[in-house]
């Protein structure tokens, strides 16, 4: 990124507003990482897609083959310090490289595995004598890598893991025993990020090589999608491990684990919105193509209005996304990689471990929407494989499982935000004592003309949004109070509008950033998706609210409550039939999801 921003807090994002030049977005490429971009795509294009087919197989000397050509184009070094071989590259550029890369299917996934949670654990939390050993090699393909978190009898709960290590009576090596599961690029990779339990308590990482004696790989999985990636299990037998291959400290492997999966989080929702533009843009051509009673069914309303749904949602997740990713280079930025950085790494990526969640979530199941309407689309030929959407339908539904379920990510995002409230780190419990006072006597502005600025009226849906939210949150942490927890329902309907009040921020920020810059006319389409998405989704604002005040009070104080939230749900109906129309319109004239203005 060119300059330095002022870092908001992770989750600030509830309680105060955002300034629009602080936002990072996808005009804001610079030639360079437009460069990097073209370059991921020619590759895919190029090397990829004509042996689909035999990757789709199982054909591991291809995969790594192709990897290691994908090294040689520095397609695997993005994240890699200079001194060990890498690019060093910000990390809006290797969001670039994993956005554009998803068009080659399951060889995206082989990558994105050894380029990010096998990989970054050396990078960010390993010593300079680890680095120097072990990143050059990973850099080129040489070598690739694998990440084994996942047990037989514990999958998001990661610190129920049964595996164990003992030192040894020398004092020199480790010995592990147990296993992994469900470990992507297991089959051929060289080098495996383990987490085990020291004298079955100390949770801590470790770095095994595939020839040290004592590990096995387990059979292929029969998967359901992603069929052209390794998904192996691991098995280790009195596997003797190094003490220097120890990767950060010993007891702490869950700062590893967890901050390399919140970057994980993160890349999924990379990976979505290359996935959801791939599928607008096979959805729109088909449609285009196909013809119903001598018409293209392009022309019919009802198609138009998937296309438009399609192409907003991937607005939203495209906003969301790289605004994230411009707070995880800024985050990352001041790091020196050189020598052993651990604990300055784990509280950088931590600090927006919120937003990461929402990444994950929001992206995925955007992902999954996008993916089924496309195939509906293509109605019955959606469902052959000859037509590529029948594999991005398959392929999609194990993002909302990777990094922790999308359960478990709902969860984690209020339990964040109390947890740092309660450190002081957050002043959320200011921000609830100070809205239950303003909502006491709260008087709505009913009506807003447009002309008081761009998105005016949906500016101020989103104050009351986040007023809204603070409402129930309040309410559900008054009634519940240490117990919350339990209350996982409750917690799900605020994740759900934390995630909301994120997205159409997000939407809204680009937009009014776009229109800022280049014109209202210039920045329509932007402006016209980020109203639809904040009208469509306010019906459900006023549900998940609702549901936890209803879960969260009674009688007289229930009553008071439940009007205060419909003053602040209160606005004008908005014809949004016509805006979709010229949504779908703009999508159908250029043949694939475009509103990036340069």
């Amino acid at each position: 990124m060119s300059e330095s921003k002022t870092l908001p807090q992770g989750g600030q994002f509830l309680l105060k507003e955002t300034d629009i030049q602080s936002v990072y977005t996808p005009e804001d490429f610079s030639d360079e990482q437009k460069m990097i971009a073209r370059t991921t795509r020619d590759f895919v294009a190029g090397e990829i897609e004509p042996k689909a087919e035999q990757i789709e197989k199982l054909d591991y000397d291809l995969t790594v083959k192709l990897l290691r050509q994908a090294g040689e184009l520095g397609l695997l070094s993005a994240d890699i310090p200079e001194a060990f071989g890498g690019l060093a590259l910000d990390k809006i550029s290797s969001s670039l490289i994993g956005e554009y890369m998803v068009r080659a299917g399951s060889f995206a996934l082989s990558h994105g595995a050894h380029v990010g949670i096998g990989t970054l654990p050396i990078v960010y939390f390993g010593t300079r004598e680890q680095k120097e050993k072990y990143l050059p090699f990973l850099a080129t393909g040489e070598k690739i890598a694998a990440y084994c978190l996942t047990e037989p009898s514990s999958g998001s709960d990661a610190l129920g893991a049964k595996t164990t290590a003992v030192l040894n009576a020398e004092g020199t090596h480790y010995i592990l025993n147990g296993s992994k599961q469900f470990i992507t690029n297991a089959g051929f990779a060289d080098i495996f990020i383990v987490y085990a339990k020291i004298d079955g308590e100390k949770f801590t990482a470790f770095i095994v090589e595939r020839d040290f004696p004592g590990l096995s790989i387990g059979p292929e999985e029969k998967k359901m999608g992603i069929k052209g990636s390794s998904t192996c299990p691991l098995i280790f037998e009195d596997l003797p491990v190094p003490v220097e291959n120890v990767l950060g400290e010993i007891g702490k492997g869950h700062q590893i684990a967890f901050n390399i999966l919140n970057i994980g989080r993160y890349k999924l929702g990379v990976g979505a919105v290359g996935s959801t533009k791939w599928a607008v843009e096979l959805a729109v051509k088909y449609a285009k193509e196909r013809k119903q009673f001598s018409t293209p069914i392009a022309s019919f309303p009802l198609i138009q209005n998937k296309l438009a749904n399609m192409a907003v949602r991937t607005f939203v997740n495209e906003s969301v996304t790289y605004r994230t990713g411009g707070y995880l280079d800024e985050a990352l930025a001041s790091l020196n990689l050189d020598g052993y950085a651990a604990k300055e790494a784990a509280e950088a990526i931590e600090e927006h471990a919120i937003e990461y969640s929402i990444c994950k979530v929001f992206g995925s199941e955007a992902l999954d929407f996008v993916a089924d309407e496309a195939l509906q689309i293509h109605g019955g030929y959606g469902y052959i494989q000859e037509y590529k959407v029948e594999q991005i339908y398959r392929d999609s539904r194990i993002n909302r499982i990777f990094e922790g379920t999308n359960e478990i990510n709902r969860l984690l995002i209020p339990g964040t935000l109390l947890k740092r409230a309660m450190k002081g780190r957050l002043p959320l419990v200011q921000a609830l004592q100070s809205m239950q006072q303003e909502l006491a006597g709260y008087m709505p502005t009913v009506y807003v003309e447009e002309s008081a600025g761009v998105l005016a009226v949906e500016t101020k849906m989103l104050e009351a949004a986040k007023k809204i939210f603070l409402l129930a949150g309040g309410a559900a942490v008054q009634k519940f109070m240490q117990k919350i927890e339990q209350q996982q329902e409750a917690l799900s309907h605020l994740s759900n509008l934390a995630i909301t009040i994120y997205a159409a921020e997000s939407a809204l920020l680009r937009a009014k950033k776009t229109a800022a810059a280049k014109g209202e006319e210039t920045a329509r389409l932007q402006v016209d998706m980020a109203r639809v998405y904040v009208h469509d989704v306010w019906g459900d604002v006023e549900k998940w609210a609702k549901e936890v005040l209803a879960a969260s009070a009674e009688g007289d104080i229930l009553r008071t409550q439940l009007s205060i939230l419909k003053k602040l749900v209160r606005t004008e109906p908005l014809d949004i039939i016509p805006i979709k129309r010229g949504i779908a319109c703009a999508i159908i004239d250029a043949e694939q999801y475009t509103v990036t203005v340069k």
